[in-house]
């Protein structure tokens, strides 16, 4: 099994910073795919961004310029940099992983989520 376990949420200010992490453990081979995720309330859930096995990063729209993911392969880790945070950014924010285990099967999992504020 493989678990996500993220951290780094909180309150905090329009214009301020929050870094996330997410640190993978269990039986991993590699992981083929991260990404972020988040639902605001009353809205589904959507796409925040990724980053790949080869470092390609892909970001939606509304955070282009200000949200930047970074991955620490040997750390099974990954991370959400968020600058210029806007009352919009208000979300759980959610890691995903594509998982690569034994048997070349890729598995798709979820961390439980982290609460993030912006007050205006």
């Amino acid at each position: 099994q493989v678990q996500l376990v993220e951290s780094g949420g909180g309150l905090v200010q329009a214009g301020g910073s929050l870094r996330l992490s997410c640190a993978a453990s269990g039986s991993i081979l590699n992981i083929v795919r991260w990404g972020w995720f988040r639902q605001p309330p009353g809205k589904q859930r959507e796409l925040v961004g990724t980053v790949t096995s080869g470092r390609d990063t892909n970001y939606a729209d509304s955070v282009k310029g200000r949200f930047t993911i970074s991955r620490e392969n040997a750390k099974n880790t990954l991370y959400l940099q968020m600058d210029s945070l806007k009352p919009e950014d208000t979300a759980v924010y959610y890691c995903n992983a594509l998982v690569l285990r034994q048997g070349n099967a890729i598995f798709n999992y979820w961390g439980q989520g982290t609460q993030v504020s912006v007050s205006s």
